[in-house]
Protein backbone atom coordinates (compact mmCIF):
# COMPACT_ATOMS: atom_id res chain seq x y z
CA UNK A 1 0.00 0.00 0.00
CA UNK A 2 1.26 3.40 -0.76
CA UNK A 3 1.66 5.43 1.98
CA UNK A 4 -0.39 8.38 2.25
CA UNK A 5 -0.45 11.71 4.40
CA UNK A 6 -3.59 12.38 6.21
CA UNK A 7 -2.75 15.36 7.55
CA UNK A 8 -0.81 17.98 5.61
CA UNK A 9 0.86 21.49 6.38
CA UNK A 10 -1.94 24.39 6.14
CA UNK A 11 -1.68 25.87 2.48
CA UNK A 12 -1.49 29.67 2.31
CA UNK A 13 -4.81 30.73 2.85
CA UNK A 14 -3.71 34.02 3.63
CA UNK A 15 -2.89 34.22 0.12
CA UNK A 16 -6.30 32.67 -1.15
CA UNK A 17 -8.34 34.91 0.38
CA UNK A 18 -5.91 38.28 -0.72
CA UNK A 19 -6.51 36.80 -3.94
CA UNK A 20 -10.68 36.95 -3.35
CA UNK A 21 -11.07 40.59 -2.40
CA UNK A 22 -10.25 42.03 -5.36
CA UNK A 23 -12.72 40.28 -7.92
CA UNK A 24 -15.14 41.83 -9.56
CA UNK A 25 -15.13 38.95 -12.56
CA UNK A 26 -18.91 38.21 -11.28
CA UNK A 27 -22.27 39.20 -13.18
CA UNK A 28 -23.66 39.96 -9.25
CA UNK A 29 -21.08 42.35 -8.91
CA UNK A 30 -21.03 44.41 -12.36
CA UNK A 31 -24.97 44.55 -11.56
CA UNK A 32 -24.67 45.81 -7.87
CA UNK A 33 -21.46 48.04 -9.19
CA UNK A 34 -23.83 49.72 -12.06
CA UNK A 35 -26.78 49.99 -9.51
CA UNK A 36 -24.66 51.92 -6.62
CA UNK A 37 -23.56 54.28 -9.62
CA UNK A 38 -26.60 55.08 -10.87
CA UNK A 39 -28.27 55.75 -7.05
CA UNK A 40 -25.67 58.09 -6.56
CA UNK A 41 -26.26 60.07 -9.79
CA UNK A 42 -29.52 60.23 -9.21
CA UNK A 43 -29.56 61.83 -6.00
CA UNK A 44 -26.31 64.00 -7.52
CA UNK A 45 -28.96 65.03 -10.77
CA UNK A 46 -31.44 66.46 -7.70
CA UNK A 47 -29.11 69.65 -6.82
CA UNK A 48 -30.41 72.15 -9.07
CA UNK A 49 -32.92 70.44 -11.15
CA UNK A 50 -36.15 72.59 -11.13
CA UNK A 51 -38.56 70.06 -12.50
CA UNK A 52 -38.66 66.47 -13.22
CA UNK A 53 -37.41 66.42 -17.02
CA UNK A 54 -34.71 69.12 -16.08
CA UNK A 55 -33.70 65.91 -13.58
CA UNK A 56 -34.05 63.16 -15.70
CA UNK A 57 -31.95 65.01 -18.99
CA UNK A 58 -28.92 65.92 -15.85
CA UNK A 59 -29.25 62.11 -15.10
CA UNK A 60 -28.94 60.86 -18.48
CA UNK A 61 -26.21 63.75 -19.14
CA UNK A 62 -24.00 62.03 -16.09
CA UNK A 63 -24.64 58.02 -17.37
CA UNK A 64 -23.58 58.86 -20.29
CA UNK A 65 -20.38 59.67 -18.93
CA UNK A 66 -19.98 57.20 -15.94
CA UNK A 67 -21.55 54.13 -16.98
CA UNK A 68 -18.76 53.50 -19.41
CA UNK A 69 -15.92 54.75 -17.17
CA UNK A 70 -17.79 52.30 -14.39
CA UNK A 71 -17.65 48.99 -16.85
CA UNK A 72 -14.35 50.34 -17.59
CA UNK A 73 -13.26 50.08 -14.53
CA UNK A 74 -15.09 46.49 -14.03
CA UNK A 75 -13.17 45.71 -17.34
CA UNK A 76 -9.80 46.22 -16.13
CA UNK A 77 -10.10 44.94 -12.71
CA UNK A 78 -11.14 41.85 -13.66
CA UNK A 79 -8.71 41.43 -16.41
CA UNK A 80 -6.07 42.36 -13.67
CA UNK A 81 -7.50 39.94 -11.45
CA UNK A 82 -4.34 37.66 -10.85
CA UNK A 83 -1.48 40.20 -11.12
CA UNK A 84 -3.44 42.13 -8.04
CA UNK A 85 -3.74 39.27 -6.24
CA UNK A 86 -0.33 39.33 -5.68
CA UNK A 87 -0.89 42.09 -3.36
CA UNK A 88 -1.69 42.67 -0.04
CA UNK A 89 -4.69 43.62 1.07
CA UNK A 90 -3.69 47.73 1.46
CA UNK A 91 -2.36 48.09 -1.87
CA UNK A 92 -5.49 45.74 -3.22
CA UNK A 93 -7.19 49.17 -2.00
CA UNK A 94 -5.16 51.40 -3.06
CA UNK A 95 -4.84 50.16 -6.45
CA UNK A 96 -8.79 50.13 -6.24
CA UNK A 97 -9.19 53.63 -5.65
CA UNK A 98 -6.30 54.56 -8.20
CA UNK A 99 -8.55 52.95 -10.74
CA UNK A 100 -11.26 54.45 -9.74
CA UNK A 101 -9.90 57.99 -9.91
CA UNK A 102 -8.66 57.28 -13.34
CA UNK A 103 -12.22 56.06 -14.27
CA UNK A 104 -13.45 58.99 -12.73
CA UNK A 105 -11.68 61.66 -15.51
CA UNK A 106 -12.14 59.51 -17.51
CA UNK A 107 -15.88 59.80 -17.12
CA UNK A 108 -15.29 63.42 -16.71
CA UNK A 109 -13.78 64.04 -20.11
CA UNK A 110 -16.36 62.43 -21.75
CA UNK A 111 -18.92 64.67 -19.87
CA UNK A 112 -16.51 67.74 -21.13
CA UNK A 113 -16.66 66.18 -24.83
CA UNK A 114 -20.57 66.81 -24.70
CA UNK A 115 -20.16 70.21 -23.24
CA UNK A 116 -23.84 71.51 -23.21
CA UNK A 117 -23.59 73.83 -20.58
CA UNK A 118 -20.30 74.93 -21.05
CA UNK A 119 -19.00 74.43 -17.45
CA UNK A 120 -15.52 73.85 -16.23
CA UNK A 121 -14.91 70.14 -16.15
CA UNK A 122 -14.80 69.09 -12.29
CA UNK A 123 -11.53 67.24 -12.88
CA UNK A 124 -10.74 66.96 -9.19
CA UNK A 125 -13.65 66.37 -8.03
CA UNK A 126 -14.51 63.73 -10.64
CA UNK A 127 -10.92 61.63 -9.73
CA UNK A 128 -11.56 61.84 -5.88
CA UNK A 129 -15.41 60.72 -6.00
CA UNK A 130 -14.36 57.78 -8.67
CA UNK A 131 -12.01 56.51 -5.57
CA UNK A 132 -14.38 57.19 -3.26
CA UNK A 133 -16.87 54.86 -5.26
CA UNK A 134 -14.14 52.42 -6.60
CA UNK A 135 -13.63 52.15 -2.42
CA UNK A 136 -16.59 51.62 -1.77
CA UNK A 137 -17.12 48.75 -4.09
CA UNK A 138 -13.60 47.33 -3.59
CA UNK A 139 -14.46 47.53 0.48
CA UNK A 140 -17.45 45.40 -0.34
CA UNK A 141 -15.55 42.59 -2.32
CA UNK A 142 -13.38 42.26 0.43
CA UNK A 143 -16.71 41.80 3.11
CA UNK A 144 -17.75 39.15 -0.03
CA UNK A 145 -14.63 37.34 0.11
CA UNK A 146 -14.41 37.16 4.04
CA UNK A 147 -18.22 36.04 3.97
CA UNK A 148 -16.78 32.50 2.35
CA UNK A 149 -14.37 31.76 5.30
CA UNK A 150 -17.09 31.02 7.88
CA UNK A 151 -19.10 28.83 5.05
CA UNK A 152 -15.95 26.80 3.77
CA UNK A 153 -14.88 26.23 6.91
CA UNK A 154 -18.48 25.02 8.03
CA UNK A 155 -18.11 22.81 5.16
CA UNK A 156 -15.06 21.36 6.12
CA UNK A 157 -16.50 20.44 9.84
CA UNK A 158 -19.35 18.90 8.71
CA UNK A 159 -17.48 16.92 6.13
CA UNK A 160 -14.69 15.81 8.95
CA UNK A 161 -17.66 14.88 10.80
CA UNK A 162 -18.84 12.80 8.50
CA UNK A 163 -15.83 11.17 7.43
CA UNK A 164 -15.30 10.18 11.65
CA UNK A 165 -18.27 9.49 12.90
CA UNK A 166 -18.15 5.63 14.12
CA UNK A 167 -20.49 3.58 12.49
CA UNK A 168 -18.80 4.81 8.88
CA UNK A 169 -15.61 4.09 10.47
CA UNK A 170 -16.69 1.37 11.46
CA UNK A 171 -18.36 -0.19 8.52
CA UNK A 172 -15.66 0.80 6.25
CA UNK A 173 -12.73 -1.23 8.50
CA UNK A 174 -15.01 -4.11 9.16
CA UNK A 175 -15.55 -4.20 5.05
CA UNK A 176 -12.04 -4.10 4.52
CA UNK A 177 -11.36 -6.55 7.74
CA UNK A 178 -13.53 -9.08 5.58
CA UNK A 179 -11.80 -8.68 2.65
CA UNK A 180 -7.95 -9.07 3.88
CA UNK A 181 -8.12 -12.97 3.12
CA UNK A 182 -10.51 -13.11 0.31
CA UNK A 183 -9.34 -10.15 -1.59
CA UNK A 184 -6.46 -8.37 -0.37
CA UNK A 185 -5.98 -5.86 -3.58
CA UNK A 186 -9.82 -4.77 -3.24
CA UNK A 187 -8.94 -4.22 1.11
CA UNK A 188 -5.94 -2.36 0.30
CA UNK A 189 -7.89 -0.20 -2.58
CA UNK A 190 -10.46 0.44 0.33
CA UNK A 191 -8.21 1.48 3.06
CA UNK A 192 -6.45 4.09 0.30
CA UNK A 193 -9.78 5.34 -0.87
CA UNK A 194 -10.34 6.07 3.24
CA UNK A 195 -7.05 7.84 3.59
CA UNK A 196 -8.27 9.94 0.77
CA UNK A 197 -11.21 10.76 1.95
CA UNK A 198 -9.81 11.92 5.65
CA UNK A 199 -6.64 14.15 4.30
CA UNK A 200 -9.70 15.76 1.88
CA UNK A 201 -11.31 16.50 4.59
CA UNK A 202 -8.09 17.84 7.52
CA UNK A 203 -6.55 19.89 4.36
CA UNK A 204 -6.98 23.32 3.92
CA UNK A 205 -8.94 24.11 0.76
CA UNK A 206 -8.43 27.06 -1.71
CA UNK A 207 -11.26 29.08 -2.45
CA UNK A 208 -12.52 26.70 -5.32
CA UNK A 209 -11.84 23.17 -6.64
CA UNK A 210 -12.28 21.68 -10.28
CA UNK A 211 -15.54 19.70 -11.07
CA UNK A 212 -13.50 16.92 -11.85
CA UNK A 213 -11.77 16.62 -8.36
CA UNK A 214 -14.42 16.44 -6.99
CA UNK A 215 -16.19 14.16 -9.44
CA UNK A 216 -12.94 11.75 -7.80
CA UNK A 217 -13.76 12.46 -4.40
CA UNK A 218 -17.44 11.39 -5.25
CA UNK A 219 -15.80 8.17 -6.86
CA UNK A 220 -13.70 7.22 -3.91
CA UNK A 221 -16.75 7.68 -1.48
CA UNK A 222 -19.23 5.57 -3.40
CA UNK A 223 -16.20 3.15 -3.97
CA UNK A 224 -15.89 2.44 0.04
CA UNK A 225 -19.94 2.20 0.35
CA UNK A 226 -20.23 -0.07 -2.55
CA UNK A 227 -18.35 -2.70 -0.82
CA UNK A 228 -20.47 -2.40 2.14
CA UNK A 229 -24.13 -2.25 0.27
CA UNK A 230 -23.22 -4.67 -2.70
CA UNK A 231 -26.17 -5.42 -4.66
CA UNK A 232 -28.48 -2.70 -3.32
CA UNK A 233 -26.91 0.15 -4.70
CA UNK A 234 -26.45 0.98 -8.21
CA UNK A 235 -24.58 3.76 -9.63
CA UNK A 236 -24.44 5.16 -13.34
CA UNK A 237 -21.44 7.95 -14.16
CA UNK A 238 -22.75 9.87 -17.20
CA UNK A 239 -20.02 12.55 -16.98
CA UNK A 240 -18.97 15.48 -19.88
CA UNK A 241 -15.56 15.62 -20.14
CA UNK A 242 -15.54 19.12 -21.24
CA UNK A 243 -17.37 19.63 -17.88
CA UNK A 244 -14.43 19.13 -15.38
CA UNK A 245 -12.83 21.86 -15.39
CA UNK A 246 -15.85 24.27 -14.31
CA UNK A 247 -14.65 25.91 -11.02
CA UNK A 248 -16.87 24.57 -7.88
CA UNK A 249 -16.70 25.05 -4.18
CA UNK A 250 -14.24 22.21 -2.45
CA UNK A 251 -16.52 19.25 -0.89
CA UNK A 252 -19.42 20.04 -3.36
CA UNK A 253 -20.05 16.85 -4.79
CA UNK A 254 -19.17 14.60 -2.16
CA UNK A 255 -21.76 15.68 0.44
CA UNK A 256 -24.80 15.32 -1.98
CA UNK A 257 -23.96 12.21 -2.96
CA UNK A 258 -23.65 11.05 0.88
CA UNK A 259 -27.25 12.76 0.94
CA UNK A 260 -28.29 10.45 -1.55
CA UNK A 261 -27.06 7.49 -0.26
CA UNK A 262 -28.27 7.73 3.45
CA UNK A 263 -31.77 8.62 2.79
CA UNK A 264 -32.02 6.77 -0.92
CA UNK A 265 -29.57 3.33 -0.45
CA UNK A 266 -29.67 3.38 3.30
CA UNK A 267 -33.43 3.06 4.20
CA UNK A 268 -34.11 0.66 1.13
CA UNK A 269 -35.08 -2.61 2.56
CA UNK A 270 -35.39 -4.46 -1.15
CA UNK A 271 -34.79 -4.68 -4.32
CA UNK A 272 -31.39 -2.06 -5.73
CA UNK A 273 -31.49 1.70 -4.93
CA UNK A 274 -30.22 3.53 -7.79
CA UNK A 275 -28.18 6.66 -8.11
CA UNK A 276 -27.40 8.18 -11.21
CA UNK A 277 -24.40 11.26 -11.64
CA UNK A 278 -24.53 13.23 -14.50
CA UNK A 279 -22.46 16.20 -15.59
CA UNK A 280 -22.92 18.02 -19.29
CA UNK A 281 -21.65 21.25 -21.07
CA UNK A 282 -24.32 23.31 -22.00
CA UNK A 283 -22.94 25.76 -24.38
CA UNK A 284 -21.48 28.82 -21.80
CA UNK A 285 -22.99 26.48 -18.82
CA UNK A 286 -22.18 23.33 -17.04
CA UNK A 287 -25.48 21.37 -15.13
CA UNK A 288 -24.84 18.61 -12.63
CA UNK A 289 -27.14 16.71 -11.82
CA UNK A 290 -27.73 13.79 -8.85
CA UNK A 291 -30.39 11.78 -8.93
CA UNK A 292 -31.67 8.58 -6.63
CA UNK A 293 -34.75 6.47 -6.05
CA UNK A 294 -36.68 6.97 -2.45
CA UNK A 295 -37.50 3.99 -0.45
CA UNK A 296 -40.85 3.08 -0.70
CA UNK A 297 -41.99 4.10 2.35
CA UNK A 298 -41.49 8.15 1.96
CA UNK A 299 -44.19 8.41 -0.57
CA UNK A 300 -41.94 10.55 -2.73
CA UNK A 301 -42.16 13.21 0.21
CA UNK A 302 -42.22 12.36 3.50
CA UNK A 303 -38.41 11.35 5.11
CA UNK A 304 -36.45 13.76 2.68
CA UNK A 305 -35.84 16.44 5.11
CA UNK A 306 -32.69 15.36 5.58
CA UNK A 307 -31.29 16.51 2.84
CA UNK A 308 -31.35 20.53 3.74
CA UNK A 309 -28.66 20.88 5.89
CA UNK A 310 -26.23 19.75 3.72
CA UNK A 311 -27.39 21.34 0.35
CA UNK A 312 -28.18 24.90 2.29
CA UNK A 313 -24.04 24.54 2.88
CA UNK A 314 -23.72 23.48 -1.31
CA UNK A 315 -26.11 26.41 -2.30
CA UNK A 316 -24.57 29.30 -0.05
CA UNK A 317 -21.14 28.51 -1.32
CA UNK A 318 -22.47 27.88 -4.72
CA UNK A 319 -23.69 31.97 -4.42
CA UNK A 320 -20.41 33.28 -2.28
CA UNK A 321 -18.43 31.49 -5.25
CA UNK A 322 -20.57 32.39 -8.62
CA UNK A 323 -22.96 35.17 -7.12
CA UNK A 324 -26.01 35.15 -9.21
CA UNK A 325 -24.56 33.45 -12.17
CA UNK A 326 -25.40 29.80 -10.61
CA UNK A 327 -28.70 28.28 -9.90
CA UNK A 328 -29.46 25.28 -7.60
CA UNK A 329 -32.57 22.80 -7.12
CA UNK A 330 -33.77 20.14 -5.45
CA UNK A 331 -36.13 18.46 -4.56
CA UNK A 332 -38.82 14.90 -5.00
CA UNK A 333 -40.39 14.24 -7.98
CA UNK A 334 -42.28 10.80 -8.78
CA UNK A 335 -40.69 8.29 -6.40
CA UNK A 336 -36.95 10.14 -7.09
CA UNK A 337 -35.20 12.89 -5.40
CA UNK A 338 -33.31 15.10 -7.89
CA UNK A 339 -30.55 17.40 -7.31
CA UNK A 340 -29.58 20.13 -10.39
CA UNK A 341 -26.55 22.84 -10.30
CA UNK A 342 -26.16 25.09 -13.05
CA UNK A 343 -22.57 27.40 -13.27
CA UNK A 344 -20.78 29.19 -15.79
CA UNK A 345 -18.10 26.43 -17.57
CA UNK A 346 -15.44 28.75 -16.75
Amino acid sequence: MQKQQILSTPSAAADAQAAAVFDACHVGVVLRAVLLVELVLAVAAMFGAAAPAEWLARLALLTGGALPATLAWLLVACAAKRLLARLDQPRQYAAGALLGALAGLAACALLALADPLGFEPPWLASAATGALMAALLVAALGLRARAQLPAATAARLTELQARIRPHFLFNTLNSAIALVQDEPARAEALLEDLGDLFRHALVEQGEATTLAEEVELARKYLAIEAVRFGERMRVQWVLDERAGSARVPPLLLQPLVENAVKHGVEPSTGGTAKLRICTELRGERVVLSITNTLPARTGGGVGTAGHGIAQANVRERLRLLHDVDCDFRAGPHKGLYHVRISLPAR
